[in-house]
């Protein structure tokens, strides 16, 4: 049982806030039992950052089950749900460090952004019942 995790870093170095505008990922994969691997960088052109992308339109993120940020507003965070994927707000910054942190818990959380109209959510807003099985446990 393979799990994705997408880590938002525009220098491929650290992650990186503002996700909704993001055009670069760091891709692992986490197999119980094996050591974290990276599996691919994704690099996206302007126009598949996820606030231009129609929400209905395919998206190189579906293939991942979980993506971690540095900041995120209410926009992607729903458009994470509405596809079924839990996005997770951040303060730690070294990618490896934090989806090693999200698989034993204990992941340093942020609050999400606040823009005009956002409520209080939680940093796990997006958290889906798919992510959670997958690893056999609560994922936020």
């Amino acid at each position: 049982m393979i799990m994705r995790i997408a880590v938002a870093s525009q220098n491929f170095r650290t992650i990186t806030p503002h996700a909704g505008v993001t055009r670069r990922f760091l891709v692992y994969e986490a197999v119980p039992g094996q050591p974290l691997r990276e599996a691919a960088r994704l690099d996206l052109p302007r126009q598949l950052a996820m606030r231009e992308v129609a929400r209905t339109a395919p998206h190189p993120l579906d293939a991942v089950d979980v993506v971690l940020v540095g900041s995120a507003g209410p926009g992607f965070l729903r458009r994470m749900e509405e596809r079924g994927i839990a996005a997770v707000v951040t303060s730690e910054t070294d990618p490896l460090g934090a989806v090693a942190h999200y698989l034993a818990g204990t992941l340093a959380l942020a609050p999400t952004d606040r823009h005009s109209g956002d409520d209080d959510r939680s940093p796990c807003y997006g958290v889906r019942l798919r992510a959670r099985r997958r690893m056999g446990r609560k994922a936020c």
